[in-house]
């Protein structure tokens, strides 16, 4: 089902990688010189930058993508890796491969991965999608994409092999040079999650999500470890404060993905319906997640990288003026949402 060069797994990439990683304590976060960060080098991490578009989205995501070579890959050339719903095009994969020296491949969606599950009424979720007031509300194709970025992404047979992914998208900015590798940083510290902007959720999309969420942690204490975030999505009344990380930028040991818990808790609201009978988003499931089953510890603020997504974006501080981001802090506001400032308030 991978178009061209697409059907060889990932793991030719990484041959000999666990001798580039014997190598960790030399990386002082310059790539320079070191031939792991070639093209065809061995990277320190087994990692990608990977995308869920399709070939409409072209422009939006060379756009993106010259910035993110110019900002950081053209120095680390960590592989791309696209995946799409239906074949990608030869123009697309010119496109892409144009603006790149590292490797790239190009998957199509696994059958079930994109659609609805058997047990799902689609009278019920058309009648949501006619009657719905909010953003995407009559869109089918975005709740088959929250579904997807939620439970399957991270078994695409081409991130098997993947230890850490950066997800990235189309019409994005990246305001800053990055003169690290974000994701042998992850690694050395033992962080599983990775943000950069942490809104609210629009309440009418989630109507049920924390209910449900309630649910599943009274049906498994046993998933739920002492210490945890779970201080940052729940009231002192028990309420949900509906913030989440904004899951269009996020880095993710993906073994946090992978885990029996994950899966358990991706069950247990794909069952629920909520991806369809209202439209639960995966960045509100992520984030979640992370809230129950991970620590302060485990969670990096990357607040380092100056980032914009349409409707929003952040800039860190003293950027106008020095350093080594072009951006305004007084149009990148994200820092100041009432999230970012829970987060930094939780222990």
């Amino acid at each position: 089902i991978f178009a061209s060069r697409s059907n060889t797994s990932t793991h030719g990439l990484y041959t000999g990688w666990g001798s580039a990683l014997s190598n960790l304590g030399k990386y002082g976060g310059n790539a320079e010189g070191l031939s792991e960060y070639s093209p065809q080098g061995t990277k320190p991490v087994k990692a990608a930058l990977v995308a869920l578009i399709r070939n409409d989205d072209l422009y939006g995501m060379r756009k993106a993508m010259r910035e993110l070579e110019d900002r950081w890959n053209h120095k680390y050339n960590y592989p791309y890796i696209f995946l799409n719903d239906q074949p990608f095009s030869e123009e697309f994969k010119r496109g892409i491969r144009d603006l790149t020296k590292a490797p790239v491949q190009f998957g199509v969606l696994e059958p079930g991965t994109w659609g609805y599950p058997e047990w799902i009424d689609k009278e019920k979720a058309k009648k949501e999608r006619e009657t719905a007031s909010y953003i995407k509300g009559h869109s089918e194709s975005y709740r088959f994409m929250c579904r997807f970025q939620s439970g399957f992404v991270h078994k695409h047979p081409l991130l098997r092999d993947l230890e850490f992914y950066w997800r990235i998208e189309p019409d994005v900015h990246y305001y800053c040079d990055i003169d690290y590798d974000p994701f042998l940083y992850m690694k050395k510290n033992g962080l599983k999650y990775g943000w950069n902007i942490a809104p609210d959720e629009y309440e009418p999309t989630v109507r049920t999500l924390w209910n449900t969420t309630k649910d599943f942690m009274k049906k498994n204490p046993q998933m739920i470890p002492e210490k945890n975030l779970i201080d940052w999505v729940s009231n002192k009344d028990g309420s949900y404060t509906k913030c989440h990380f904004w899951s269009n930028f996020e880095i993710v040991d993906l073994s946090f993905y992978r885990s029996p818990q994950y899966q358990a808790y991706f069950d247990h609201l794909d069952k629920a319906g909520g991806f369809f009978y209202e439209r639960w988003g995966d960045a509100p499931i992520h984030s979640l997640a992370v809230a129950m089953f991970l620590k302060k510890s485990e969670v990096h603020y990357f607040d380092d990288v100056g980032y914009y997504h349409p409707a929003m974006s952040h800039c860190p501080k003293g950027s106008k003026e020095r350093g080594k981001c072009v951006c305004d802090p007084q149009e990148g506001w994200s820092n100041d949402f009432g999230c970012a400032k829970r987060w930094r308030s939780i222990s």
